[in-house]
């Protein structure tokens, strides 16, 4: 057969020769190789591959592929691996456009003659003993976009579809040595018409590449049903078994193995058919993911083994009951996430290390569902999630986004695949493969048709398909918002970035159909806020059943600068254009896997096991749908001030979806002081995805011991010196100077120590966040960048006047904004060597609400270590504090700068008490609250400075240690980082007079 060309924009034409999609079980030649995951029928082809790039059709190298082709000329490349991050072409990120945008003008399926980059693959080897004397084929676990596949000079067939298997028949081709296999990938096809999703655009085989011989007798395909009845705690298990047989004489035998490795059932399989009913058996759920293993032995007439094929296999039922999704009879919760498939060296060649940790992180993490935005991944992830628990979303390969969306606005005049025949078998083969492959993953409960390609009668084929395929699972879409004519493709109620009120008004209709969000919270840069409002919604309607945050990592891309450093870049970096720039950096953990402050709201906010107590009486509400606490213990403190003074630990029995309540039984001490009772509650025993001790949930009430007597110390005054220019306050091991040319205190000296640099400035701005910018708050509220940053110091208006104990100088400004107004900063000068600082803001009407209201400290970069009393351990802001508790933490200015990948307002902390700002020495200063406490930052950069640099590498050498002294900061918002605003609640009045204050003093 002659291959063709035009295939490439046919999108009639996604597959030739390409074998049936089946289940992705595996197969062994004998029980040593099974116990050891090592098949001797499987040759990886992974490794060095020879290669030759071109930019587009007519400058490929075309007979490359021919056995008599020296390709000693070639290059080498890594497979898997992208051809973009091997030095070949360029990345380049767009979100909703097609990548051609601006470039060319093209019209599904048309592609691009002048920009179809090519990598021709080339790969030499001999045929493993095992594969030898039998039919070979060849797998392509993933490939972007189109595969042309040659051996030894003969063409074998064509693929599309990047994201599921592409399998081959190479019996009659193979040789057993010096096999010449030559691939074509082709960055360009009909196929990317329908791969518009929200990533990078890369190309080449980017997963696993490896040759399977079947032996005479084959399980090519194995079809599993493991329904379990929860009323009577019975299993239903039936398979449906493809065998393909050169023997006429066989025999099947198939057990079911129980993780204890008891056999639970076996039977003699007659018809390629198992129905076995088994009593007391134990189901799977995320929280108890009961593994059992199918063992089907395939033996000859004389009892030798042929083949052994394997398969886990979980008993569950997922089902709508009374229009409510529920697991094995109980209402889910979906605690979700996105997760892109995504390395910051290798970009979605995920290596199983990777995989490895992303499981437990959502484990260690209270996240119990993963949706596969916005494609089937790679096979080893289903196992994982079948393994340790998570519930799947899968997603179809499937977005054109571009062919109907533009600048956010609906316009479907150009979709695919929409109603058009010439798309719908492609998209149905899609389906098809995913279903196919995972099909038998008791981790996937609903299959989802695609992502984002408005609506049509060809999606609805494919919601149908999945309908008849699999009675067992629901079927996903949310794209039926935008054209509701299509509501019966979709099972639940689905939609992206709704906010909690539109979620509400849903709810209250009781259409009958569940509710989820498959996209929320969007966590771009500094994002999360107002993730409660989202949580608070379980409770409150039984048809709200949870949602997916977007998402999982940053897809950033590490690369060595031209000065030799590891930096990440996003999109538009690599001078590539079109580009959505930095969007592609929503995780919640960053592109190197690294904790980003958001993940304790997450944590938190998910968690199965809600704790509250009031007082001293401890109330454990246990969320689980199945699991009691019994694997839990539960820490009690008690601290004083931050510092523990007592621990406990108790067993506490809460069976699932029950609430007990305890009384704390520690003495609260006469000492006053402020106090916190902290309940931990943490594994027991070790798990394969965390340790003992482990923390789930805690809770804390906190608790004030008054001090009754009077303080009326008085102290000895100090030398006060009243210049024309300066008044100096000099005591003993302190002395203070306040300018009244400059506008404030300008020295602060204890131990002989300079604490100021200049003049403390009052700020009402912050370095926009990501959400800030999309949302249009650098033009809403810029007039508070000038109120403060250059406001005007009322020189005439400087008084000052002894107190009893103190001398108080007060500063007037006006703030350089309309309309404008005027405010004080006050300092108290005690005798004892404190300084008092308060800031009155008036209140003022006609203005937005401001983003913050506080006070900026420039000291000397030795001054880098921080502690401080309050919210923590982690950057946390008024509407994301849930995952924050009041202790006693500590960290530095380089640590505390959030590494978002666009310098953005970061490492504040709520509910301060004090804070010590310290050198090397342990030798610095402490802010501690007057009255109520304070929120604060220590950071390398000033928020101007933040504002001004797109990356991190543009931030300028460090010279100072910012310390931020604020009453109050709106909260960072997160429904969306392209419109939606910090909700009112988190949001600061302006029209409101405020006060911060707060006392400075050594640290001694």
């Amino acid at each position: 057969m002659k291959y063709a060309l035009d295939w490439l924009s046919d999108p009639e034409v996604f597959a030739v020769n390409r074998t049936a999609a089946h289940s992705d079980h595996k197969y062994y030649r004998n029980y040593y190789e099974m116990e050891e995951k090592n098949s001797s029928f499987i040759q990886n082809l992974n490794g060095i591959w020879k290669f030759a790039w071109a930019k587009n059709p007519s400058e490929r190298i075309e007979d490359f592929y021919k056995e008599d082709f020296n390709t000693d000329s070639f290059d080498n490349i890594r497979v898997p691996g992208h051809i973009e991050l091997q030095g070949y072409g360029k990345p380049q990120y767009v979100n909703t456009m097609y990548p051609w945008e601006g470039r060319e003008t093209l019209f599904p399926p048309y592609i691009s003659e002048k920009d179809n980059p090519i990598g021709s693959y080339v790969r030499y080897f001999d045929l493993e003993d095992g594969l030898k004397g039998k039919d070979v084929y060849i797998s392509f676990q993933g490939a972007e976009t189109a595969i042309y596949v040659w051996l030894n000079g003969s063409f074998i067939g064509y693929s599309e579809d990047s994201f599921t298997p592409s399998e081959f028949n190479l019996t009659g081709y193979i040789k057993e040595k010096d096999n010449k296999l030559a691939v074509a990938v082709f960055k360009r096809s009909s196929a990317s018409w329908l791969e518009d999703q929200d990533f990078w655009r890369f190309s080449g085989i980017f997963r696993d590449v490896y040759l399977y011989a079947i032996p005479s007798v084959h399980i090519r395909d194995m079809k599993i049903a493991a329904d379990y009845d929860y009323k009577n705690g019975n299993g239903n298990f039936t398979a449906e078994l493809d065998i393909i047989a050169k023997n006429a004489r066989y025999a099947v035998a198939a057990k079911l193995i129980a993780a204890d490795g008891i056999c639970v059932s076996e039977a003699v399989v007659t018809d390629s058919k198992i129905d076995w009913n088994i009593n007391s058996i134990s189901p799977w759920s995320a929280e108890m993911p009961n593994l059992y293993t199918l063992i089907v032995e395939i033996t000859d007439e004389n009892g030798n083994i042929i083949e052994i094929g394997t398969e886990k296999v979980g008993f569950r039922r997922f089902e709508l009951k009374n229009g409510i999704m529920c697991i094995n009879g109980k209402r889910i919760i979906f605690k979700g996430i996105n997760r892109h498939e995504f390395n910051a060296r290798n970009g979605r060649t995920v290596t199983e290390e990777d995989m490895m940790y992303d499981i437990k992180f959502m484990k260690k993490n209270n996240i119990n569902a993963v949706r596969t935005c916005h494609y089937p991944n790679n096979s080893r992830w289903y196992e994982l999630c079948d393994e340790y628990g998570i519930y799947l979303i899968d997603e179809t390969n499937l977005e054109t986004h571009g062919t109907w969306q533009k600048l956010g606005a609906c316009e479907p005049s150009m979709n695919i695949p929409a109603s058009l025949p010439e798309w719908k078998a492609a998209c149905l083969d899609r389906a098809r493969s995913m279903f196919e492959r995972d099909k038998n993953h008791a981790s996937v409960l609903i299959w989802s048709c695609g992502n984002e390609s408005y609506c049509g009668d060809v999606i609805a084929a494919m919601a149908e398909y999945f309908h008849k395929a699999d009675p067992s699972r629901l079927v996903h879409y949310e794209g039926v918002v935008w054209n509701r004519i299509y509501d019966n493709i979709t099972d639940m109620e689905s939609r992206m970035y709704a906010k909690p009120s539109d979620i509400e008004e849903y709810l209250k209709k009781n259409t009958g159909k569940p509710y989820i969000s498959c996209e929320y919270m969007h966590a771009m840069g500094n994002s999360l806020g107002g993730m409660s409002l989202y949580i608070n919604l379980e409770d409150k309607y039984e048809a709200y059943q949870g949602g997916f945050i977007w998402d999982y990592i940053d897809q950033a891309i590490e690369i060595e600068n031209n000065d030799g450093k590891r930096t990440l870049l996003y999109g538009g970096d690599f001078e590539d254009r079109a580009s959505d720039y930095g969007f592609c950096t929503n995780g919640i953990v960053y592109a190197d896997r690294t904790y980003s402050p958001k993940v304790q709201e997450v944590k938190a906010l998910y968690s199965n096991i809600r704790m509250t107590i009031k007082q001293g009486i401890l109330t454990v509400e246990n969320k689980n749908l199945f699991i009691s606490t019994d694997n839990l213990k539960f820490i009690i403190y008690l601290k004083k001030d931050g510092v523990e003074i007592k621990k406990d630990c108790i067993d506490l029995l809460v069976n699932a979806g029950e609430t007990k309540t305890c009384k704390i039984e520690m003495t609260i001490p006469e000492f006053a002081g402020e106090y916190v009772y902290e309940v931990s509650a943490v594994l027991a025993e070790d798990t394969i995805w965390a340790e003992n001790g482990h923390e789930i949930a805690f809770a804390q009430e906190v608790f004030t011991v008054q001090n009754n007597s009077d303080s009326n110390m008085e102290y000895t005054k100090p030398l006060i010196v009243y210049g024309d220019v300066i008044i100096g306050v000099h005591g003993k091991n302190y002395s203070m100077m306040f300018d009244k040319k400059e506008g404030g205190i300008s020295s602060l000296v204890y131990y002989g120590k300079e604490f100021i640099t200049r003049v403390p400035k009052v700020s009402f701005w912050r370095a926009m966040t990501d959400n800030d910018t999309g949302a249009g708050e650098p033009s809403k509220l810029s007039q508070w960048l000038i109120a403060g940053k250059f406001a005007v110091y009322c020189t005439d208006k400087t008084v000052s006047k002894e107190l009893k104990n103190a001398l108080e100088v007060t500063f007037v400004y006006k703030a350089s904004c309309t309309p404008s107004f005027e405010y004080k900063i006050i300092y108290t000068a005690f005798y004892d060597g404190r300084l008092g600082v308060k800031v009155e803001y008036p209140g003022v009407t006609g203005m937005s609400d401001m983003p913050v209201f506080a006070i900026d400290f420039k000291l000397n970069k030795v001054y880098k270590n921080f502690s401080y009393y309050g919210m923590g351990p982690d950057e946390n802001y008024i509407d994301r504090a849930c995952g924050a508790r009041l202790g006693l933490w500590d960290s530095n200015v380089y640590k505390n700068l959030s590494a978002y990948m666009n310098p953005q307002e970061c490492g504040n902390r709520t509910g301060i008490r004090f804070l010590n700002v310290y050198d090397k020495n342990n030798i610095g200063i402490r802010f501690s609250k007057k009255k109520a406490p304070f929120e604060m930052s220590v950071l390398p950069y000033s928020a101007y400075e933040l504002e001004n640099a797109l990356h991190r590498e543009e931030l300028p050498d460090i010279c100072y240690s910012w310390v931020r002294i604020a009453a109050k900061q709106m909260g960072v918002g997160g429904d969306d980082s392209w419109g939606a605003p910090v909700h009112d609640e988190f949001r600061i009045n302006s029209e409101k007079n405020m006060m911060l204050e707060f006392v400075i003093s050594p640290i001694i």
